[in-house]
């Protein structure tokens, strides 16, 4: 299906690896020209490179990083369609999940507010001006299942994704009749860095449950989460829903939020 994307110019953030590499790697393949955005690059990012993509380093943590975003991308390309969100989850050097309401500090609701809203919030308000000029766009906030299921385990971050979906929806409602689409994309447990690399969310819960990496990745994690699926969502699965949802294929979708979880959400 040809997703009509060719020649749109589209940002994303995070998107060095996990589900902003797959989703810039699936951007491009559609013909999109694409603003990798992530603090620093990696090899798999390196080998898409080509005239359609432009690699910049910014750390979502600064306010200003998301106005020169957005420049960047007008300076390079001419303009903005696309506006993916994806970059979020442990704010930088921390390592999540903590198991308790009472774990976190004021300073790590600080940070984990600060990285997983209010640079949504500043991105989005450096890109409507830009899309406004183009007559519309798409933005794809990427969430995740635990803003809509609440639990003691990563309080402060499932706080600050269900504040995302009302992010979404308000801009939904402000900016549809202008052109501009808003939709949020809801990951469950994705099998990416912040679940795999050393030290991550599988390392914490073996150290916990008793057991090894492997064995949380593959069992422990689907059976304590009850992935109907029974495994974790992988990375592409993600990039595949939020490159539809970044498509005039979508014309009609806005203020939607779509679950990519193996079943973890259970409510209807």
């Amino acid at each position: 299906m040809d997703l009509q994307l060719s020649g749109r110019v589209a940002v994303v953030t995070g998107a060095s690896k996990g589900i902003g590499l797959a989703v810039t790697r699936t951007l491009l393949d559609e013909g999109a020209r694409v603003v990798a955005v992530s603090r620093r690059s990696t090899p798999e990012l390196e080998a898409l490179g080509g005239p359609g993509l432009l690699q910049v380093s910014a750390d979502l943590m600064d306010p200003e990083a998301p106005g020169q975003i957005v420049a960047r991308a007008v300076e390079a390309f001419g303009g903005l369609d696309v506006l993916v969100n994806n970059a979020g989850g442990p704010p930088p050097g921390v390592a999540l999940p903590r198991f308790s309401f009472l774990a976190p500090t004021d300073e790590d609701w600080r940070a984990m507010f600060e990285f997983n809203l209010f640079s949504v919030v500043r991105t989005v308000r450096a890109a409507i001006p830009r899309m406004l000029q183009r007559g519309g766009g798409s933005i794809v906030n990427v969430s995740s299942g635990g803003a809509r299921q609440a639990a003691s385990m990563n309080v402060d971050y499932n706080a600050a994704k269900a504040g995302l979906n009302n992010l979404t929806k308000a801009l939904s409602e402000e900016f549809g009749p202008q052109g501009i689409r808003v939709n949020t994309v809801s990951p469950g447990p994705v099998r990416t860095a912040w679940w795999t690399e050393e030290g991550g969310a599988a390392d914490i819960i073996a150290a916990q449950a008793g057991t090894d990496r492997d064995t949380v990745i593959n069992s422990v994690a689907p059976e304590m989460m009850r992935l109907t699926t029974g495994r974790l969502v992988e990375p592409q699965e993600v990039a595949d829903v939020i490159a539809l949802l970044a498509s005039p294929r979508s014309a009609s979708t806005t203020g939607a939020d779509f679950a990519v979880d193996s079943g973890f959400l259970k409510e209807i």
